[in-house]
């Protein structure tokens, strides 16, 4: 229990510059009662939950031991995602600053119950969706991510699973400039056309196993390095436990991914 306490505690002391540095406050009503957990301890608790892969809000209850009780923490819990959207923006922001020129776009589908569950699924109807990946058909959302040649994260979009990549990709990259690298599921000639700049930005769209293309031994180099965007899904999904199906509301099910991306980006 003490090793659990000392990375609370390590984590907090993170968090608390973060708040200070963004200028967030510790209370949403500081003229109102005094709360049991002040802002920036929720914010660790979600984020601390997520880095030491802890299953259930109810053993993360069991861990930190608020004084509070357990509806009241979960409550608290599920009413921070704006903070950690926050955090997110400012830290992706940073990031782009030192982007490489070489970059990757990926989405990755997260759904959020089990397929055969999805008909009766309530919770998170209103933004899930059916939709087939290349593991097969899922219900639920989709992460976009896009980072550089170097590991850095660059931007990230929620979306129904049923969206097309392509629209996302020019959305979330159009502030963006290089050379990016996106697998054959971007493939679309509109796309490689508009979003081309001359010497500014330019998109490497990987063909499929029927098509004949040629390519330049550089781009072919450029298309292999792809897999290093998967890295972020792998570490995201197995190190930081972004699938889930445990959440109650959307609340819980938005706060638990905005968690998870904000352990991977503070890691």
């Amino acid at each position: 229990m003490n090793y659990f306490i000392e990375k609370f505690a390590s984590l907090k002391t993170i968090v608390s510059h973060l708040f200070s540095a963004l200028k967030f406050k510790e209370r949403e009503n500081p003229k109102g009662r005094k709360p049991i957990l002040a802002n920036s301890e929720i914010v660790t608790a979600v984020i601390f939950k997520q880095r030491q892969n802890i299953a259930t809000k109810k053993s993360l209850y069991e861990i930190l031991e608020p004084e509070c009780s357990y509806n009241r923490f979960v409550v608290a819990l599920n009413r921070i995602g704006k903070y950690l959207g926050s955090i997110i923006s400012a830290v992706i922001s940073f990031l782009k600053k030192k982007a490489h020129l070489i970059k990757f776009t990926d989405s990755t589908e997260l759904p959020v119950c089990l397929l055969k569950n999805s008909r009766n699924h309530k919770t998170m109807h209103p933004l899930s969706a059916m939709s087939k990946s290349s593991k097969g058909w899922f219900y639920g959302l989709k992460l976009h991510l896009s980072a550089d040649v170097e590991g850095r994260v660059l931007g990230l979009k929620l979306t129904p699973g049923n969206i097309d990549d392509r629209k996302i990709f020019r959305k979330m990259n159009e502030k963006l400039r290089g050379l990016f690298s996106v697998d054959a599921g971007y493939i679309s000639e509109d796309l490689e056309k508009d979003f081309f700049i001359p010497n500014i930005r330019a998109v490497i769209i990987a063909p499929r196993i029927n098509m004949k293309k040629i390519a330049t031994p550089f781009e072919i180099a450029i298309l292999n390095l792809r897999m290093k965007v998967e890295v972020h899904f792998r570490m995201l999904k197995i190190i930081y436990g972004l699938v889930t199906s445990f959440p109650r509301s959307i609340d819980g099910y938005l706060t638990h991914y905005l968690a998870s991306i904000t352990a991977h980006l503070l890691a």
